[in-house]
């Protein structure tokens, strides 16, 4: 464990694997994950979108997001909520990158990847004898 200050409130507290901030902010983000959950689970708010539920409780944004990351807001139970992709800031429902990303991501390894290979058959000797 750690000694550092909240990222939130600034206060000096041990940091554990468990929770990022410290006691007394997580007892707020507790009671607002509270006051969210009873607003999503009434029947009429099931599908509001994150500025709905921001709006009906005054819970900030990246708090609901952090919520809906963490897994503790299930998509599967509530269809319109969601989390940005970490690369592009598009709403995604699941992972860290939206589907374009990661095609993205991966054809640039792939890509990486066949020039790393260029780069070894060029640097290996008995290529160029080969070749003849």
């Amino acid at each position: 464990m750690d000694v550092t200050n909240c990222p939130v409130c600034g206060e000096i507290y041990l940091k554990n694997k468990f929770r990022a901030v410290c006691e007394k902010c997580w007892k707020k983000e507790e009671e607002a994950f509270d006051l969210v959950y009873r607003y999503m689970r009434k029947r009429e708010n099931w599908a509001a979108t994150t500025l709905q539920i921001v709006e009906a409780t005054g819970v900030p944004e990246e708090l609901i997001l952090k919520f809906v990351k963490a897994g503790r807001l299930k998509t599967a139970q509530f269809p319109n909520l969601g989390y940005p992709c970490d690369k592009c800031g598009t709403i995604i429902r699941e992972g860290r990158l939206c589907a374009s990303c990661s095609t993205e991501l991966r054809n640039d390894l792939i890509q990486h990847e066949h020039e790393e290979e260029r780069k070894r058959e060029r640097s290996n000797p008995t290529f160029f004898t080969q070749r003849k």
